[in-house]
This record gives structure tokens, C-alpha cells and sequence, in this order.
């Protein structure tokens, strides 16, 4: 289950409250990417917009890392968004591997533990891989994959490269789906992409 769009803007809006900066104009654009992106490729548009702009509820309760997963997951869970709290962790692990988390670590090894397991259960379907691409398109504005898996690679000072393979695989996965270039999907503006 998943909130209406007024009801998921409604809980943005209020998480902004509690912890203003830059995550929410990122939540935005990717639903805006996810929106555009689901509609080429004749999925729920709706359905994409609430899960791109809920991925990372979990920092609503502050500046985490990790803990933005297990804090978005169990509070999506806590209104019965199960498919919102699946996002909020997929959204990180286009590989699956959690192991591959950029960031840091600010769980404990129990809840680590407990989310590694739970992601290993999990077969990924276009939502997932849909907001991790989009989640991979969006900084605080659009940007080329690229360049947004070397901002995060200079801000961490890692991005693994199975992680990168990874994200440009979902590129082609959805530009297959929509028969579209993806950058042409999100943009009007050819000449920002170099097309």
C-alpha cells in the first residue's frame, strides 16, 4: 500500500519541519523523474511519484547515513505503506548488495543485520529498480548519471564499480521499456544532454 500523492506531499512537507535542507528538493525531482519515466513505460505514474517522493522519508528524524534506511522503512511501516517502506530500503542497493552502501554505518549491528536480511529476500521489480535509477539521476537538480555517481564518489570518496555497472544497466533497462532515451524523458532540453 502506498499514500495518495496529496497525503505524500502532505508528509513531506512536514518532515521538512522537522528537518529542513536539500533531501526534499532531491525527493521532488526524483518523483518528478519516476513520474516521467513510469508514464513512457506504462507503469503507475502515480504509484511512482509517492514511492520517488517518499525514498527518504528517514531524514525527517535528522542527518544519518545508513540510519535514514532503517528510519524511513520502519516509519513508512508504521502507517502501513508497506510498499513506501520497501523503497526506503531498496532505493540505496542497486546491486542488492548492502555491503556496497556508500556511507556511513550509524546502526547498530542488529538492525544492520536485520535489514541485510530483509534485502536479501527481496526480488526487485521495475518500482525498485525505477526509484534507484532515478534516485541515480537526481542531486539537487537533474544531472547526468555520471556525473551524479562522481559527486557522491568525491563526497564519500567511494562508489563502487559494480554499483556504477549497476545503474547504468537500469538506464538501459528502462530506455528498452520506454523505446526512449531516458535523459530525453526527464528534459525537453536535448542540448543539456549533448543530444
Amino acid at each position: 500500500m502506498f499514500p495518495t500523492r496529496s497525503k505524500a506531499i502532505e508528509i513531506i512537507t512536514d518532515s521538512e519541519k522537522l528537518n529542513p535542507g536539500p533531501w526534499v528538493r532531491h525527493s521532488f525531482l526524483v518523483a518528478e523523474c519516476a513520474e516521467k519515466i513510469a508514464g513512457a513505460c506504462w507503469l503507475d505514474y502515480d504509484k511512482a511519484y509517492v514511492l520517488g517522493l517518499l525514498h527518504d522519508i528517514g531524514r525527517r528524524f535528522g542527518t544519518s547515513h545508513f540510519g535514514h534506511i532503517v528510519d524511513g522503512y520502519r516509519y513508512m511501516s508504521s502507517l502501513e505503506y508497506d510498499e513506501v517502506a520497501r523503497i526506503c530500503l531498496t532505493h540505496s542497493f542497486s546491486t542488492q548488495c548492502i555491503d556496497e552502501y556508500i556511507g556511513n554505518i550509524d546502526v547498530s549491528k542488529l538492525d544492520f543485520n536485520e535489514f541485510k536480511e530483509k534485502l536479501e529476500t527481496i526480488k526487485f521489480d521495475d518500482y525498485d529498480k525505477l526509484i534507484q535509477l532515478c534516485d541515480c539521476l537526481c542531486g539537487v537538480e537533474i544531472m547526468n548519471m555520471n556525473d551524479r555517481m562522481d559527486d557522491v564518489k568525491k563526497r564519500y570518496g567511494n562508489y563502487p564499480e559494480n554499483k556504477r555497472i549497476a545503474n547504468l544497466e537500469l538506464k538501459s533497462y528502462f530506455e528498452k521499456l520506454s523505446k526512449e532515451n531516458i535523459y530525453v524523458i526527464i528534459s525537453d532540453n536535448k542540448e543539456l544532454w549533448g543530444l
